[in-house]
């Protein structure tokens, strides 16, 4: 697999902290991905093509971020049938509600799922989820990660009740 499979998208260089997180799982899961800065108001016409030309181009979902208006996971989902992920970014004094609202308020037929504020991480685990449904050696990673992070979180229960138990003998 090193054709990308999936296009991340984010209205702005600003948003690139969080749309890295998206990047970074899908690299520690070994899907290939692509990334660019594609504005749906400002670039309307790249948005468009970009999304009407992922199909041909092999990628199977795409991941878009923005904040404030936060209108490029739908505009992105206008002109494709692919899966389109919604990341809203926090921005301004209205915590990322404001790309929130636009990000998971779409109209019937032109769907786009959406996951936290910031969520980059989750996004990633999302557009996994969708690949793994015909790579089972994809499928196979994901339930590895989920074990790993159970059992790391075992652990960290574990130390803590040792220390909750310490301190109260001491």
């Amino acid at each position: 697999m090193d054709k990308p499979l999936v296009g991340i998208l984010m209205g702005s260089d600003s948003d690139l902290p969080v749309m890295q997180k998206v990047a970074e799982v899908l690299t520690q899961l070994g899907i290939p991905w692509e990334m660019d800065i594609s504005s749906a108001h400002r670039l309307p016409e790249k948005t468009a093509d970009y999304a009407r030309t992922a199909r041909e181009r092999g990628i199977e979902v795409l991941v878009c971020g923005a904040g404030m208006a936060a209108h490029l996971a739908g505009v992105v989902a206008s002109h494709t049938t692919l899966p389109v992920i919604g990341v809203p970014l926090k921005s301004g004094e209205l915590a990322g509600l404001d790309a929130l609202y636009s990000t998971v308020q779409m109209p019937p037929g032109i769907p786009v799922a959406t996951v936290a504020i910031n969520g980059g991480k989750n996004a990633g685990y999302l557009a996994a989820s969708i690949l793994s449904i015909k790579r089972p050696e994809l499928a196979e990673s994901l339930v590895r990660f989920r074990e790993a992070t159970r059992k790391e979180l075992e652990a960290r229960s574990s130390e803590l009740q040792t220390e909750i138990r310490k301190n109260r003998q001491g």
